[in-house]
C-alpha cells in the first residue's frame, strides 16, 4: 500500500477553505512554490512520486503541479497514471518541468496534462493559469464523487458524421450525474444522446451530453458523458 507519511502543510486553519495543490517536485522547487503560492492556496507537497500518488486519493487537490524529473518514475508515468484513475481524472495537472515546452509540451497534453510551463517558473502566470483551471470544471470534482461500478446501457443518437447509431456500453465509474464508459461509435465533445438502462431499452431515462473523449478514433476510445436531463433512474441520487 501507497504511504503518505511525507506530507506538509502549509497554512492555518483560516486557510481550510482555500483550494488545495499538490506539488510534486524537489525540495528546493517545493519550498520556493510553497513560498510564492501559500497565501491563496493551501499545498501538500512531497518529492516521492509513490507518496505523491497516495496524497493525491487522500487530500484530493483542485490542482496538481508535476515535475517530469521524477526518482524511481517519470513524471510522465505519474501524470499519466493520475489522468486514468477515476479519482483523479478531473484534477487539473499542471507540468512544472525543466525540460522544453517546444519539445514535450505537446505529449505532456496527451497524456492528461492541462498546462505546461518551463522553469524558471513565471509564477504571476502559473497563478492564473492554477485560477482558471480550478475556478472552471475542476472544482466540479469535489461534489461529484464517482464509483467504478459496471452497469450497461444502451445509447442513441447521431454520431460525429451525423449518422443515427445505437450501440450497448458498460461504464467503467459512474457519479449522480456522469458515467465513464469505453465506446467506438466516432463521436465528438458535446454530442447529445438518449441513455437507455439494459433492462429497459424502450424507455430513454435521460439525455447526455459527451463532455470528453480519450483516445479518440481507436479501439480503446471511452466517453465521459454528464446528464443534462435526467436520469429518471439513476444508481446513484
Amino acid at each position: 500500500m501507497l504511504k503518505a507519511d511525507q506530507k506538509q502543510t502549509e497554512g492555518s486553519a483560516a486557510a481550510v477553505q482555500m483550494p488545495r495543490i499538490l506539488i510534486i517536485d524537489d525540495e528546493s522547487i517545493r519550498k520556493v512554490l510553497r513560498f510564492r503560492l501559500k497565501d491563496s492556496y493551501e499545498i501538500v507537497d512531497s518529492g516521492s512520486p509513490e507518496d505523491a500518488l497516495a496524497l493525491a486519493l487522500q487530500e484530493r487537490p483542485d490542482a496538481i503541479l508535476l515535475d517530469l524529473s521524477m526518482p524511481g518514475y517519470s513524471g510522465f508515468e505519474v501524470c499519466q497514471t493520475l489522468a486514468s484513475l477515476s479519482f483523479t481524472e478531473k484534477i487539473p495537472i499542471i507540468i512544472v518541468s525543466g525540460e522544453s515546452s517546444a519539445r514535450f509540451g505537446e505529449f505532456c497534453e496527451t497524456i492528461g496534462a492541462k498546462a505546461f510551463f518551463q522553469k524558471p517558473v513565471d509564477v504571476e502566470a502559473l497563478k492564473r493559469t492554477l485560477s482558471r483551471l480550478i475556478d472552471g470544471k475542476g472544482r466540479e470534482r469535489r461534489t461529484e464523487a464517482r464509483v467504478h461500478l459496471r452497469i450497461t446501457l444502451t445509447l442513441r443518437g447521431t454520431d460525429s458524421k451525423g449518422l443515427k447509431f445505437e450501440t450497448a456500453v458498460t461504464t467503467e465509474n459512474v457519479s449522480a450525474a456522469d458515467f465513464l464508459a469505453p465506446c467506438t461509435v466516432p463521436l465528438k465533445e458535446g454530442n447529445t444522446l438518449d441513455v437507455f438502462l439494459a433492462r429497459n431499452p424502450n424507455k430513454s431515462i435521460g439525455k447526455a451530453r459527451l463532455s470528453r473523449v480519450e483516445w479518440a478514433e481507436t479501439p480503446g476510445q471511452r466517453c465521459d458523458f454528464h446528464f443534462i436531463e435526467g436520469p429518471s433512474e439513476w444508481i446513484l441520487k
